[in-house]
C-alpha cells in the first residue's frame, strides 16, 4: 500500500477538528455538580480513590497522577483488583471519583456498592444520565456524548479526551484553592529537567565573599581587578546603603574604553536599573530570564542588596 502524504494530513485534521467540536461542549458540564465535587474533594480528610475501566481507567490513572502531583492525595484502584482485595485500601475518609463513559461499565458495581455500604462519597463523570453508575453517585458531571474521531464511532477518542480535560480542570481548580505554589510543586518533582528546573535560586547562588561588587565612588582601577577577581564579568555597584544602583559589565567597559578610564568613578562607566532576582526565584525562571534578556550574569537582592549572583553557566551544568 502506497502511503498518502496528503491523505494523512487530511486525516489528522479531522481527527482534531473532531476532538476540539466536543471539547467545545464541555461548557454545560462545569455547572454546580462540578463546584460541588470540587468542594467534596477539598474537604475530605483522606485520599481520593480514582477509578476507570479500560480507556477511562488510562484517563483515570493521570487524572490521579495529575491530582497527587498538584496537592490533592488521589490514588488510582483498579476495579477489577478491587474486587479481589483492594477495597481493603478504601477508607472511610476517602471518596471515590469513578471515569466511565457508559456508565455501564460492571466492572465498577462492586466500588459503587462498597461506597453504598459504607457511605463513602461516590463521584462520577461520564456521558450517560442514565446510567447506574449516575443514578448511584452523589455527585456527577455528565457531559455531551461525543461523536469518536474513530471513523467507526467505537474506539474511545473524543470522549477520552474530554474526560481527561475534566479531570485536568478538577485538579487546577483545587490547585487554585490550596494556594499550591512553585515551591510546593518543586517538593513533589525532585527529580528530572522539571526538578531542577524547580530548585531555587538560593541553592546555587554564590554569595559572601564571591560577590563582585564595588562601592559606587570606587574608581575603575579598583573596579578591573574586582572584575578580574571574581570572574563574572561583571560588578555590581551600591550605594551607601549597600543597595544595588546599578552594574558594570565586558561591555561597558568596551563602550567606556579611552585612555582616562582606569581615573573615573563606577557610578560614571555603570549600566543603572539592572535585571535582578529575588530569593523567591526558581531556577528556571531565572534561565528564562537571562536567555530573553541576552545576559549571562544576574544578582540575587533581597530589598535591593545584593545577596547573590549566578552565572547561566550555574544554571546549565544543574540541567545538563
Amino acid at each position: 500500500m502506497i502511503i498518502n502524504k496528503r491523505n494523512i494530513l487530511k486525516e489528522a485534521k479531522k481527527v482534531l477538528d473532531i476532538e476540539i467540536k466536543s471539547l467545545r461542549t464541555l461548557d454545560k458540564s462545569f455547572n454546580s455538580s462540578f463546584i460541588n465535587i470540587v468542594s467534596i474533594i477539598y474537604n475530605i480528610k483522606g485520599r481520593v480513590i480514582v477509578t476507570g475501566i479500560g480507556k477511562s481507567g488510562h484517563i483515570a490513572n493521570k487524572t490521579a497522577a495529575t491530582l497527587t502531583s498538584t496537592g490533592t492525595p488521589a490514588h488510582f484502584v483498579h476495579p477489577a483488583e478491587a474486587s479481589h482485595g483492594d477495597l481493603g485500601s478504601i477508607t472511610k475518609k476517602d471518596c471515590i471519583l469513578a471515569f466511565s463513559n457508559s456508565g455501564k461499565s460492571h466492572e465498577l458495581n462492586d466500588m459503587i456498592n462498597y461506597a453504598k455500604r459504607f457511605n463513602i462519597p461516590l463521584l462520577s463523570i461520564s456521558s450517560n444520565k442514565n446510567s447506574f453508575l449516575n443514578k448511584k453517585s452523589d455527585h456527577s458531571i455528565i457531559f455531551k456524548k461525543p461523536s469518536e474521531a474513530c471513523p467507526l464511532n467505537l474506539a474511545p477518542t473524543s470522549s477520552t479526551t474530554m474526560s481527561l480535560v475534566i479531570g485536568d480542570a478538577l485538579a487546577i481548580c483545587l490547585l487554585k484553592i490550596r494556594s499550591f505554589n512553585k515551591s510546593n510543586f518543586s517538593n513533589f518533582h525532585p527529580g528530572g529537567n522539571l526538578g531542577k528546573d524547580l530548585v531555587n535560586i538560593t541553592e546555587i547562588m554564590h554569595e559572601k565573599n564571591k560577590l563582585p561588587l564595588v562601592n559606587e565612588n570606587d574608581l575603575m582601577s579598583k573596579v578591573l581587578i574586582i572584575m578580574t577577581k571574581k570572574s563574572f564579568g561583571c560588578v555590581g555597584v551600591v550605594n551607601k546603603s549597600n543597595k544595588l544602583i546599578g552594574i558594570i559589565t565586558d561591555g561597558d567597559l568596551r563602550r567606556s574604553m579611552d585612555a582616562n578610564i582606569i581615573n573615573r568613578q563606577a557610578k560614571n562607566i555603570m549600566t543603572i536599573n539592572p535585571t535582578t532576582i529575588n530569593y523567591e526565584t526558581l531556577v528556571g525562571e531565572a534561565l528564562n530570564i537571562m536567555n530573553n534578556k541576552k545576559i549571562t550574569s544576574l544578582f540575587v537582592c533581597k530589598n535591593s542588596i545584593p545577596k547573590g549572583i549566578i552565572h547561566i553557566h550555574d544554571l546549565l551544568r544543574l540541567s545538563s
